[in-house]
């Protein structure tokens, strides 16, 4: 050896950097059940407002009960409604991406909501902290792409007819084994007209057809009946094969989530 030069013993090795462990008694369906530090329990009344267009993007909300709509307003005015959501959903998430900046769509409850409202700060931090919880907003937002995926394709290859059928179904849900009959939450026929890209007298025409053909009970408010299916079934595309395989893998995403 050198003179002048020190043997390097096991000390003098480079440290090792480790990943912190996550903490082992974290509980992401807990932490969205509860008010804590950063994050505290919303409760909206039909037609109240989550964050409007425009707004700061500071806060995402995590929909616990009750059902909401997000909506966007163009610069002449018109609305149009982008998606539904139910418990389960998450709403806002475009606040934490990249710099802090303003909402560009507007969230309401259309039904009675009861929501955790979680900081911008406090939402970055448990994502990085606690794998289960990003794991869980992961594929949260995998199953919200596939829904517009499908969204898309439903736009492209269906007809209006079977894009409202579709677009029902949705909306009840159709999961439990042995449900043949759902109570869909209240929805205009105008924001039904906004998600499928018709006039509301052609979604008026298509419910009275289902109704007749009894695929919907229609006295106030709407009870879908699983031979809506036939309907989105009948002569498909491949176009809408492939929107009801998505529609298929979002179900299973959502099952996965709860």
């Amino acid at each position: 050896m050198p003179a002048g030069r020190k043997a390097c013993g096991p000390q003098d090795a480079p440290p090792v950097l480790m990943a912190e462990p996550t903490n082992q008694n974290f509980d992401p369906v807990v932490y969205l059940a509860q008010p804590g530090p950063g994050r505290n329990i919303v409760q909206l009344k039909a037609k109240g407002v989550f964050f409007g267009q425009g707004s700061p993007a500071d806060s995402i909300f995590y929909i616990q009960k009750g059902r909401a709509k997000v909506t966007v307003v163009s610069k002449a005015g018109k609305e149009a409604t982008i998606t539904l959501l139910g418990p389960g959903d998450f709403v806002g998430e475009e606040s934490i991406a990249g710099r802090r900046g303003l909402r560009l769509a507007t969230a309401n409850a259309i039904t009675a909501c009861t929501a955790l409202k979680i900081e911008r700060d406090e939402m970055i931090r448990v994502l990085h902290e606690e794998h289960s919880f990003s794991d869980l907003f992961v594929a949260f937002l995998l199953a919200r792409s596939l829904r517009t995926q499908a969204d898309l394709v439903d736009q492209l290859f269906n007809s209006s007819e079977k894009r409202l059928a579709r677009i029902l179904l949705l909306m009840a849900d159709f999961g439990q084994p042995g449900e043949l009959k759902t109570l869909i939450p209240p929805v205009t026929q105008e924001t039904l007209a906004e998600m499928i890209g018709t006039t509301r007298s052609r979604v008026s025409f298509f419910m009275n057809r289902f109704r007749k053909n009894g695929f919907i009970e229609y006295d106030g408010r709407i009870r879908v009946n699983k031979s809506l299916l036939n309907v989105v079934l009948q002569d498909q595309t491949k176009g809408s094969e492939a929107a009801s395989a998505i529609d298929n893998k979002i179900v299973n995403a959502r099952s996965a989530r709860a």
